[in-house]
């Protein structure tokens, strides 16, 4: 095969060794269980190092070898199986020397550390002074020079394992997720209570040196006022503080909630403490106010669905780039860049990290959320303006006219998905803090026809960012057959762009607007999809709006069902997943779940597929593994239903394990957004806006005939785009309501398995390799860049 290099034994023989250091993290035990069965699978030998860097100076049975098995019935848990510690020895050269000494005992070469900046940076310093380590070693006769010549380089390749999403150079580090839902869990819990008295709380949240959980969590749950370090308020932060609390109560608000970073300072660098603000608003408004320290709560708890599939895909990344990794490598970093897992150089995102404490010390605010990033940037942005009391007066003239004008019409198309509030919420104010009008279509295409079209204010859409649902109505209904009225309506309310948020029928109905346009020139406007399904089926898209919360509750009962199994016979759980004929929730909640096997309908099989798997789990039971899930997406096979499935294994394993079967069905449309889709919702939104805007300044008059002035905008690998929708008409499939190469397809081939030459997607061939509580059979390896392995 054209550009592959051949992978024998693994490094030469050379092992991999995984720690984790410094602040613990949810996810951590999905990255270290995706190392080492990486690992193992292509051919090498993994070590534990058990607890962080103190466990490689000391030595003995801190550093132990892992077996597939010793990593299975992890991923669900918080924490670090393998301990983590601050180790003061580390930091000397000697404590470095004695950690060289017990990996070159057991040929360990290359390292995976799953950390924070400072552990990083330790590694990279662990790495540079490698060689002469070993010298010295050799000199004084703990190593022999044969051992030195084997051992001669030691590859680095780091994970950021952190809460506070404080690394430059990465989108989002492993743990961060998991925390935001504590502390949303939290404060959509506190609302209820501070409601009830009209109390404010004050709750303050970790990130000593980085605001990120703090303006994440106040963008995703409304609060009235956020500090963080990186952007400290103005000098008279407690008039300002006080002025808007007031006019909310005045306005009818029943409460407020204020999020303070524990490391949140003024412009002088002074501390600003909960209880300080406390005082401000006791002293000056004197509301029933409470402090909330959430403190470890955050790092606690069970990992969400991101974070486990975050560690899986940086796991095997981190063990693919110690394969390529030769002794002039330079250390990296595996990343998270949009949707792609990257490389990127380690000492050059340290630098970087280092550079925002030093301009926060040098008081360079700016250049300090600049460092952050672009989307930290525009956090800050987004939360400022969407947290106003009302848009600004600047956007309106004497009269109350919007200065612009426009009258944009939002709607929504399909079933209903959580973030879809979060969504027209934030299209609102993005639209009304220009000046412009927005008009709210309830129930979709039905109240278009019937002219159900009013206005939205500015105050209409407050509260709506946290709820499930679809507080705007929507129904699946398509405009084809009701082009008249459709027409007849947007002309009737002077609609000059259109913004639709839902699943493949907004998709379709927004298709056929674009391909009316000839016949009816009100429809000659720019128009934009924002992708919102649970089924993520969309074309153009990798990421649909609802599928990040379906998939937390796909995975929250996957972890209760198996739970109810703990302490009895072995039992086996056969689970079916929503999704129509799109296998992504069965697929992904079958890799963040650690389930067995998952069957979606892109990657066919047959009865002999499913013995195979039957006879896997009768092995798998036989050597003492207690319980077994396997995923079916809903529309994956006509004969082969879940019943069939559930039948099937009841009968072939009853003298072995007991199996039971669970239909999720619409729970899984329920229930609160996940903090990634309330805040990829608003963004979206704001992007959404920004294009129209830009569209009919471009294009007045209604003039958009071109394709392009009808698109779908979506989240692809590390960029949003935004395509035509007559463009991906091509590669739709609209017989199964997906995207005809939803799957990119790479080959497993496995010489001893009855899977020989079956081929499964791209997105789940870690999952597939991960999932198995065995070690299959190893022939030899080809590895190509393209990420095809074949066995």
């Amino acid at each position: 095969m054209e550009g592959t290099t051949a992978i024998k034994g693994g490094q030469n023989g050379k092992a991999i060794a995984v720690l984790t250091s410094g602040g613990d993290s949810q996810g951590m035990n999905s990255a270290v269980r995706a190392v080492v069965r990486m690992g193992l699978y292509l051919g090498t030998k993994v070590f534990f190092i058990r607890e962080g860097y103190q466990g490689m100076v000391d030595g003995g049975e801190n550093i132990q070898e892992a077996s597939w098995a010793s990593v299975s019935g992890i991923i669900h848990k918080g924490g670090t199986v393998i301990g983590s510690a601050r180790c003061k020895a580390f930091r000397e050269r000697a404590g470095r020397l004695k950690a060289a000494k017990n990996l070159v005992k057991h040929k360990i070469c290359n390292l995976v550390v799953i950390g924070g900046d400072g552990s990083l940076t330790g590694a990279n310093l662990f790495r540079q002074e490698w060689s002469s380590l070993l010298d010295e070693l050799v000199e004084k006769g703990a190593i022999t020079a044969e051992v030195h010549g084997e051992c001669s380089s030691l590859n680095i390749v780091g994970m950021v394992g952190s809460i506070d999403n404080d690394f430059c150079g990465t989108d989002m580090t492993i743990g961060t997720d998991s925390a935001l839902h504590r502390i949303l869990e939290a404060i959509d819990a506190i609302v209820t209570t501070a409601s009830s008295h009209q109390r404010t709380f004050i709750l303050e949240v970790m990130g000593r040196h980085c605001g990120y959980l703090a303006l994440v969590g106040a963008l995703a749950s409304e609060a009235d006022f956020v500090f963080i370090p990186e952007w400290p308020p103005e000098p008279d932060w407690p008039e300002k503080l006080c002025k808007k609390l007031k006019q909310e109560r005045d306005a009818g608000q029943r409460l407020n909630i204020i999020i303070i970073s524990e490391g949140a300072i003024d412009r002088k660098g002074n501390p600003i403490t909960a209880e300080q603000v406390k005082k401000v608003v006791v002293n000056n408004l004197k509301q029933d106010t409470r402090v909330t320290v959430l403190g470890h709560v955050q790092r606690g708890g069970s990992p969400s669905a991101f974070d486990r599939v975050l560690g899986c895909r940086m796991g095997a990344e981190a063990v693919l780039a110690l394969f390529e990794a030769t002794p002039k490598s330079e250390a990296c970093v595996v990343s998270l860049d949009g949707n792609q897992a990257v490389r990127v150089p380690l000492m050059e995102c340290v630098q970087k990290t280092q550079g925002v404490a030093k301009c926060m010390a040098e008081k360079k605010w700016d250049d300090a959320v600049k460092l952050r990033g672009r989307s930290f940037e525009r956090n800050l942005l987004t939360y400022k303006m969407l947290t106003r009391l009302c848009p600004p007066k600047s956007a309106f003239d004497a009269k109350g006219h919007g200065i612009e004008g426009y009258n944009l019409g939002v709607m929504l198309i399909g079933a209903p998905c959580c973030g879809m509030n979060a969504a027209v919420r934030s299209f609102v104010r993005n639209c009304l803090f220009r000046g412009d009008t927005v008009y709210g279509i309830q129930d979709g295409i039905d109240g278009l026809i019937e002219g159900n079209v009013k206005p939205i204010g500015w105050g209409e859409v407050n509260g709506w960012v946290g709820q499930g649902g679809a507080f705007l109505g929507t129904k699946r209904t398509l405009p084809e057959k009701y082009m008249e009225q459709c027409v007849a309506s947007l002309k009737k309310y002077k609609i000059q762009a259109l913004l639709v948020i839902g699943g493949f029928e907004a998709y379709s109905s927004v298709l056929q607007f674009a391909e009316s346009r000839e016949k009816y020139p009100e429809l000659r406007i720019p128009m934009c999809v924002i992708p919102a399904t649970i089924s993520n089926n969309v074309p153009g898209t990798d990421f649909s709006l609802g599928a990040d919360t379906a998939l937390n509750e796909i995975t929250e009962i996957c972890d209760r069902i198996r739970q109810s199994a703990q302490g009895t016979k072995r039992r086996v759980f056969v689970v079916e997943t929503m999704g129509g004929y799109c296998g992504y929730l069965a697929t992904l909640a079958g890799l963040a779940g650690g389930a067995d096997a998952a069957y979606v309908f892109e990657e066919p099989f047959s009865i002999k597929d499913l013995i195979g798997d039957v006879v896997h789990m009768q092995a798998k039971m036989a050597e003492g593994v207690q319980r077994g899930l396997i995923l079916r997406n809903e529309y994956a096979n006509t004969n082969y239903t879940t019943d069939f499935i559930f039948r099937l294994y009841s009968e072939e394993g009853k003298d072995i394990f007991s199996t039971r079967m669970n239909v999720l069905g619409h729970m899984q449309q329920g229930g609160s957004p996940s903090p990634f889709d309330r805040n990829f919702g608003t963004k979206m939104a704001a992007k959404g806006a920004e294009w129209l805007i830009s569209q009919l300044k471009e294009h007045p008059c209604a003039s958009c005939t071109g394709p392009e002035s009808a698109i779908l905008l979506g989240l692809v690998r590390r960029q949003y785009r935004y395509t035509p929708v007559q463009t991906l008409k091509a590669d739709t499939d609209f017989k199964y309501s997906c995207e005809v190469q939803f799957f990119s397809i790479v080959f497993l081939q496995d010489t001893t398995d009855s899977n020989l030459g079956k081929p499964i997607s791209a997105l789940y061939f870690p999952g597939k390799i991960l999932a198995n509580d065995y070690l299959p059979q190893v022939v030899h390896f080809t590895y190509d860049s393209g990420r095809a392995i074949k066995i």
